[in-house]
């Protein structure tokens, strides 16, 4: 007969699939898995969102081609975001809310919006619309989503090495984006070179941090 293994059981009965030994740990650990798993949902509401947002500002970078591309990478980069965090949350006994208008309503982040109003007809009013304008919307955001996943570090750094992994991941990107709107902003609004020590992505949204190995094209 074999002797007792020490990590052979715990809290989850044998058998049990009404729990997670992943979700016990962490709560072992002095962490609640249910406040991480909602600060989750939460933080990559904001990545779908600005995916969604950025399409609309990179279309108003009309003429500006390489601010465009930059974009690009950005809005890509916060799908991928979005893309790697969702089977955390399903790890943790969680799911993505049904309707998708509670969804973006629970983002972590304010709507990074065309800053100009939309006249009667539904189009956006670009009459008094500047390049900067629409950078200054995108660095905050960046900043933003700097804030939140900080805060998801600091969470899970000595609890949840998982999610801690793929949270750093993406602070990485997301201060790569904050440095290239900085220069982008600070050259166009103000005519400083402000440099961001980076360079455009190899292929659009590249996500040198957080893509994990695709298992296929539509990865």
């Amino acid at each position: 007969m074999s002797e007792e293994k020490t990590h052979g059981s715990g809290a989850v009965e044998p058998g049990d699939t009404s729990k997670r030994v992943g979700a016990e740990v962490i709560r072992e650990r002095g962490l609640d898995p249910e406040e991480l798993r909602e600060k989750l949902i939460d933080a990559i509401g904001a990545e779908f969102t600005t995916y969604y947002y950025y399409t609309n500002l990179r279309m108003h970078l009309a003429g500006e081609e390489d601010y465009k591309e930059i974009t690009e990478d950005a809005r890509l980069e916060d799908r991928a975001h979005f893309e790697l965090v969702v089977p955390r949350i399903y790890e943790l006994e969680g799911s993505l809310p049904n309707d998708i208008r509670d969804f973006a309503d629970r983002a972590s982040c304010p709507d990074a919006e065309v800053p100009t109003p939309m006249d009667d007809s539904g189009n956006f009013d670009t009459s008094d619309l500047e390049v900067e304008d629409i950078l200054e919307v995108l660095l905050e955001a960046e900043r933003c989503a700097i804030r939140t996943w900080s805060e998801i570090c600091d969470m899970t750094r000595e609890a949840d090495p998982r999610t801690y992994d793929m949270a750093q991941r993406i602070l990485n990107e997301e201060m790569d984006h904050e440095a290239w709107f900085i220069e982008l902003l600070s050259k166009e609004r103000d005519d400083e070179i402000n440099p961001a020590g980076h360079f455009a992505r190899g292929e659009p949204g590249d996500a040198p941090y957080s893509t994990n190995n695709r298992f296929n094209d539509s990865a």
